[in-house]
């Protein structure tokens, strides 16, 4: 089976503790997301359980990005063209290759 690469954004501090537990764990980051992966795929489901209730995290993540989402009239959500991402296409690429994948197109 051929490999591909994956390019994804991820605060710097996180990422500097997530390859600390992987090194202590034995494993490297591409096995851990690997794993992730693989688990989602087998299960149709995410590898973990998102809930908003669940922690003073999730709450404080959730308002934090209401608090900076824009959104237009419409109540819309928006991204300004001063935003970094928004020229940021790959989760568009994504949805337009599943559909391909799926014969929607």
């Amino acid at each position: 089976m051929a490999n591909t690469n994956v390019t994804m954004r991820i605060d710097e501090t996180l990422k500097s503790q997530l390859q600390e537990l992987m090194s202590n764990l034995g494993l490297d980051m591409t096995t851990f997301f690997t794993m992730a992966a693989k688990q989602a795929v087998r299960e149709q489901a995410l590898p973990f359980h998102p809930d908003m209730n669940s922690g003073i995290y999730g709450m404080q993540a959730y308002k934090l990005a209401m608090k900076n989402t824009n959104y237009n009239n419409t109540g819309k959500a928006t991204v300004s063209s001063a935003d970094e991402w928004n020229d940021e296409t790959e989760w568009d690429d994504i949805f337009e290759q599943m559909k391909k994948e799926r014969g929607n197109i």
